[in-house]
């Protein structure tokens, strides 16, 4: 059994107990004793949780990243630079992606998906009653096409659908689940996102859906139509509003800027960078207008660098920082 620290309520504290419990399961001896331990610090408060979900997303950081400067260095280092290091990243205010977060939390999403897609991809597929379907970076989902319905279970990302008259009769009706509801489609060209794990994001290119979170009365329900999108919690939906044209065009791998934040085409373009990629607070602002190419996030950056007064810091071909020229 490993000697742990005393539980401290400070949030500096928090996170190097997190720290320390993310280390001792990774390279150290982790008997029944120390699980236990464990499990009551980890339910002592919320804050207890969100120390170690960040303490877990550091880690994953390495662990994503080629061996040589990834996972392999890091256990190359001795216990002690080991924890002197995950501490450190953890209380210096490392930015941490918050869709690395959530792949922490269910990494098996990917893994047992029916459909998926990896970071810097986009896929299109033919389902069996001949709707397209196509997976966004990063993205997975289930196929579950029975007698009476046919369904789609959104594990994570974004996917744009375009229904397919169904040849059974009755016409089954098509249904795109995400963790927060249920959205029909009524004839129709949609793309659903997985937001957070707080909302889901649905936008209506051609004819009209129906959105019906999971905590709502059937009654509640919403229909949107084309041109518009709107997002949804279990408990409830905002109010639509105006779709822009190029909403879709991820699907031709493009992200059409028409004055767009420099901070949002970044964090646009970091959904498809295997890595982090993060813009400077200096030039978060900068406005941006153009055709910009998703799948090459290389191409992308020294485009900006080459139009915009930016500067690409590349600490390593994983780890970008955008910054003033």
């Amino acid at each position: 059994m490993t000697a742990h620290p005393s539980s401290s309520s400070s949030q500096a504290d928090l996170l190097n107990e997190a720290a320390h419990w993310a280390l001792t399961q990774q390279f150290d001896t982790f008997g029944e004793k120390d699980r236990e331990a464990f499990v009551r610090w980890y339910r002592q408060s919320p804050a207890h949780a969100q120390a170690w979900e960040h303490a877990q997303a550091v880690l994953q950081t390495f662990r994503q990243l080629p061996a040589d400067i990834g996972k392999d260095a890091i256990q190359a280092l001795s216990s002690m630079k080991r924890r002197h290091l995950l501490r450190t990243l953890c209380t210096a205010g490392v930015l941490i992606p918050s869709g690395l977060l959530l792949a922490y939390r269910m990494p098996w999403q990917s893994w047992t998906a029916d459909l998926t897609t990896a970071t810097g991809e986009i896929g299109s597929f033919t389902l069996a009653d001949g709707t397209e379907l196509v997976l966004n970076t990063a993205s997975a989902v289930d196929v579950a096409f029975t007698a009476s319905e046919r369904r789609l279970r959104l594990r994570r990302g974004e996917i744009l659908v375009r229904t397919h008259p169904d040849q059974q009769t009755p016409s089954r009706p098509f249904l795109v689940e995400s963790s927060h509801g249920l959205i029909q489609a009524m004839g129709t060209r949609f793309s659903v996102r997985n937001l957070s794990n707080e909302s889901t994001l649905v936008a209506v290119l051609e004819h009209a859906v129906s959105i019906q979170p999971s905590e709502m009365d059937q009654a509640e329900l919403l229909i949107i139509s084309a041109g518009w999108q709107t997002t949804f919690t279990r408990s409830g939906i905002a109010t639509p509003s105006r779709l822009e044209n190029s909403a879709a065009y991820w699907e031709n791998h493009m992200l059409v800027a028409q004055n767009m934040r420099l901070a949002d085409v970044i964090q646009e373009l970091g959904r498809y960078h295997k890595g982090v990629l993060r813009c400077h607070p200096d030039v978060a602002d900068l406005r941006i207008s153009g055709a910009i190419k998703l799948t090459n996030t290389d191409a992308a950056l020294e485009l900006l660098q080459r139009h915009f007064p930016l500067r690409v810091n590349r600490l390593s071909r994983y780890w970008i920082n955008v910054g003033p020229a």
